[in-house]
């Protein structure tokens, strides 16, 4: 049986990936994708997110608009200089014909998850705002998610914000704060993991050859990307897939 999956996800050109991957991947069922500010604004978020489904050939997977700001922290910059000012890359992408469902990210979190107790994995690809007001609406949530994993952190290498701190949990610490300390089953997959994975030129360029409309669509988006990187990180031959990597 596909593992059930939602998807917290700030999009992005990396988190653009994820989704498209884990919409491909016959392992994986995408149940609703939830949305949060980081890369982009949460409505520009949500916007993608729509995008996504419908390129995907997947109007039916629910999109749940998510919380606009942190818990108590203002909201630090989104990632324009990474992703462009529409996530994708700048490359002024149609605008979604579907709407975001009415509850909430959260609320669309503990509705789904305790309705099949067990059976759902949350995938967190953003900040942690949505998970930690879904805990504050649903303390049971502890035992009734399967797990959650998560993008986010630095262990035990610098982080990519401050010496410190990953983009991720830097931008709502008290939610961070909460996630990793409520007692559920957690996997971080932090930067410790994520900068050894490189999307090559080669890679890409195979996954261009395949001529789908997702490829068209990723290899479209990723020029933006490639290039922050290439500027950043002097000497990497390809890109970073943080979101992808969780």
């Amino acid at each position: 049986m596909p593992q059930k999956i939602i998807i917290d996800t700030d999009p992005g050109i990396d988190d653009a990936m994820a989704i498209l991957f884990a919409l491909k991947a016959p392992e994986l069922e995408v149940v609703g994708l939830t949305t949060i500010y980081g890369n982009v604004h949460t409505d520009l978020a949500t916007q993608n997110a729509l995008r996504l489904v419908e390129l995907a050939h997947r109007p039916d997977i629910p999109v749940a608009h998510g919380a606009d700001l942190p818990l108590v922290t203002p909201l630090k910059q989104v990632a324009h200089h990474v992703h462009g000012v529409d996530g994708f890359g700048n490359t002024n992408q149609p605008p979604p014909r579907g709407k975001p469902i009415d509850p909430s990210a959260a609320q669309f979190i503990v509705e789904t998850v305790m309705a099949q107790p067990g059976e759902i994995t949350l995938v967190s690809t953003g900040p942690l705002t949505n998970l930690a007001l879904a805990l504050a609406l649903e303390p049971r949530l502890i035992e009734a998610v399967a797990g959650v994993v998560l993008m986010g952190g630095a262990a035990f290498v610098n982080g990519n914000v401050t010496p410190a701190a990953e983009a991720n949990i830097y931008k709502d610490p008290h939610a961070a704060d909460v996630v990793f300390t409520v007692g559920w089953p957690l996997t971080m997959v932090g930067l410790d993991v994520t900068t050894k994975i490189v999307m090559t030129p080669d890679y890409i360029a195979d996954l261009r050859s395949a001529g789908t409309r997702t490829t068209h669509f990723i290899d479209t988006i990723n020029p933006f990307y490639m290039t922050y990187y290439c500027q950043t990180y002097h000497g990497l031959n390809g890109m970073h897939v943080h979101d992808p990597a969780a």
